[in-house]
């Protein structure tokens, strides 16, 4: 993992990111704020992570992401731009 983990707000909670359900949404509100969570969501779509909470979204949204924006080839380049 990059740099940037060391940053980030959830940072030593272990798997409490790694949830399933109605826990997802709880989850997240870790990520609002998070100084790295556009690096942290990239993370987790340009390497297809299918599990637990990542940049603020849950496995779901990123999957539904990934397949309405196909034309994506760097998702670290996208949301920087962004």
């Amino acid at each position: 993992m990059d740099g940037w983990a060391a940053l980030a707000k959830c940072r030593g909670t272990k798997d409490s990111l790694f949830v399933e359900g109605a826990e997802q949404r709880k989850a997240r509100t870790l990520c609002r704020g998070c100084p790295v969570r556009l690096e942290c969501l990239a993370e987790a779509l340009d390497n297809r992570i299918e599990w637990g909470v990542w940049g603020g979204l849950t496995e779901r949204e990123r999957r539904q992401l990934l397949k309405t924006r196909t034309e994506v080839t760097s998702w670290r380049q996208a949301l920087a731009a962004s």
